[in-house]
């Protein structure tokens, strides 16, 4: 089997090269490579799925600056819609299966309750909105797709929100971070496994081609994101200024941004676990494994 992985030096995209690997020949690409992986590049980019003709395409690359989409809503949508159209058409033509990852920002945050797939959308940004019209397109495709909304993403490799708490917990006296967004912080890691699992099940079973909710168990905000991490760390004896009683839940007016945020990110997983038998484990232990690696020493030990 040969699969098209683009966005190969992505969180997830490193991941995916991981767990990708054991299913078969894996052609990775990213906006510099020899071969076009530059979602930006339409006709090239056709070209490169007409040249490798691969059984799976895995598009981990999309224009993920929230705020920054604001001021180029065009090259947000070609990144984010257009570019998973083109895609879908060439997977259609060469009866591919297509894997893309999509977001909670395609939702308005109201209400208290998570997500299904069935609900009614109404993104709140330019990415948002653009990320839905990539969704919209693979569907209308009529390729055979798998598309995994995900939110809170992270990684050990690259900048996150924990490496930033770290920082900031040891530099600072206090520290003001949102309690009003409410979501499920998600592994990379976790994302790549259940690709490759999903793949695996849906090359047997065309019918499940589909939308899936993908994101770890439970719930927090990034306050008690940024809490639980900072007790971690200073658990795991790494020197910390900050005191619990400093670390201070502030709304999200309290950090206005050209994009606006939803304020519920939670996502109903029901649907992909069913249908996959699945069990997604809590935030918490894919945290601790990503600062374990982090800090360069095992917590998982810790109370």
């Amino acid at each position: 089997m040969k699969i098209l992985l683009l966005g190969k030096n992505g969180q997830v995209g490193w991941e995916l090269q991981r767990s990708l690997a054991p299913l078969g020949e894996v052609i990775a690409l990213d906006r510099n490579s020899t071969l076009c992986g530059d979602l930006s590049k339409l006709d090239a980019l056709a070209e490169t799925v007409r040249s490798i003709k691969p059984d799976i395409i895995v598009n981990a690359a999309a224009h993920t600056a929230v705020d920054k989409a604001e001021s180029e809503p065009e090259l947000a949508r070609t990144l984010n819609a257009l570019a998973p159209a083109v895609l879908a058409a060439e997977a259609k033509r060469i009866n591919a299966w297509l894997i893309h990852y999509s977001t909670d920002y395609v939702f308005d945050g109201s209400g208290g309750k998570p997500w299904r797939e069935t609900d009614a959308t109404g993104p709140l940004s330019v990415y948002g909105a653009t990320k839905l019209e990539g969704e919209q397109l693979i569907q209308q495709s009529g390729c055979k797709h798998l598309i995994f909304r995900t939110s809170w993403v992270y990684g050990a490799r690259g900048g996150n929100f924990a490496k930033t708490m770290l920082r900031l917990a040891q530099e600072r006296d206090s520290l003001n971070v949102i309690n009003d967004q409410i979501g499920a912080p998600t592994g990379s890691d976790l994302l790549a496994d259940v690709t490759a699992h999903a793949i695996r099940a849906a090359q047997q079973h065309a019918d499940l081609s589909g939308l899936y909710h993908l994101v770890s168990g439970g719930e927090t905000s990034w306050h008690g994101y940024a809490s639980f991490i900072i007790d971690l760390a200073r658990r795991a004896e790494i020197q910390i200024k900050v005191v619990p009683e400093a670390i201070k839940p502030v709304p999200t007016s309290a950090f206005p941004t050209p994009a606006k945020r939803p304020h519920n990110s939670r996502m109903d997983t029901t649907r992909l676990q069913q249908t996959f038998d699945l069990h997604l484990p809590p935030w918490q232990a894919g945290v601790v494994r990503m600062l374990s690696e982090v800090l360069q020493r095992d917590i998982s030990h810790l109370p």
